[in-house]
């Protein structure tokens, strides 16, 4: 019953904020398309952002005090706002954004999310990243690119139009490299080589180095782990259900090789790249079983 009614309680205050903050999210991005004048679209778009980062921040205080998770936060204290950062995490539950706010808003620039198309339709929060001006990328099968030649490489021209906006702008990237949340059909559909992680997807992120090499020089390793290796749903969250969390944060140079190459014409570039994704993914598997052992004994204590 306690659970019902902490999920309830912090379901509304969630929705409330959310209806309160949407109002000038949409009237500020109005004007922005209204009126064409370069410094007044872009104090629109800051006011965007002001607003939406204001959101974030009243949520956290309510995963602060109405919830009782146990954020285990482990690297803040390399993070800067004055530097723009690629945030690579691994994905398995809407609560990994939530859990992503948790350990760097405030810390590090105002997130950029690449999003799945169908995201847009989202009650609210589609309208929100609408007007933040995140990019909708659009998944395609093997038959339907081979149906369709000309539907290949949309996903990296959005992901061109977005780095050229973003230039300039102190910005925190945040790219989940396998595309899609982790389940075990799915992990043993692909034959993955990692033991909690599925395949990850390189274009995208070798194609946004290169876009914004002057501007990324370091990216932010997350590891996020849950209590029993079992990814809790948005509602165990709010109503209170989840013991604790653990986010692990690495920061990290990125290799000034792996920004420089060009990941669709230069077979050897793009096989170096893979090799370093392939090994950092590796790492990364490693760490999760470590963290997964550590959060196991925490929560038996």
């Amino acid at each position: 019953m306690q659970s019902l009614l902490t999920g309830i309680l912090t379901t509304l205050i969630i929705l409330a904020n959310t209806l309160v903050c949407l109002v000038p999210i949409l009237l500020f991005s109005l004007l922005k398309l209204l009126i064409p004048i370069a410094w007044f679209r872009e104090a629109c778009f800051e006011m965007v952002r002001l607003i939406a980062a204001a959101w974030i921040s009243f949520n956290l205080l309510i995963f602060r005090y109405l919830i009782p998770t146990d954020w285990d936060i482990r690297g803040q204290q390399h993070l800067s706002k004055k530097e723009s950062l690629l945030i690579i995490s691994n994905h398995q539950s809407w609560v990994d954004i939530p859990a992503l706010m948790v350990a760097v808003h405030g810390k590090t620039p105002f997130f950029m999310f690449f999003l799945k198309r169908e995201l847009i339709w989202v009650p609210l929060l589609g309208l929100a990243w609408w007007a933040l001006e995140y990019p909708f990328m659009r998944r395609y099968s093997k038959a339907q690119l081979e149906k369709n030649p000309q539907l290949q490489g949309q996903d990296l021209a959005i992901t061109r139009k977005a780095c050229n906006h973003l230039k300039g702008r102190s910005v925190s990237l945040v790219n989940y490299l396998e595309g899609t949340r982790f389940t075990q059909a799915k992990h043993q559909l692909q034959k993955s080589p990692y033991q909690h992680l599925l395949k990850p997807k390189s274009g995208g992120v070798a194609f946004t180095l290169s876009a914004m090499q002057k501007q990324l020089h370091y990216y932010l390793d997350i590891t996020v782990v849950y209590p029993e290796n079992s990814p809790p749903n948005f509602w165990k969250l709010l109503s209170g259900q989840v013991k604790s969390v653990i986010v692990d944060i690495q920061k990290k140079p990125i290799p000034e090789t792996m920004k420089q190459g060009n990941y669709q014409e230069d077979l050897v570039f793009r096989e170096a790249f893979q090799t370093w994704i392939n090994q950092l993914w590796y790492e990364k598997d490693q760490r999760i079983e470590q963290l997964q052992q550590a959060l196991e004994v925490k929560t038996k204590a």
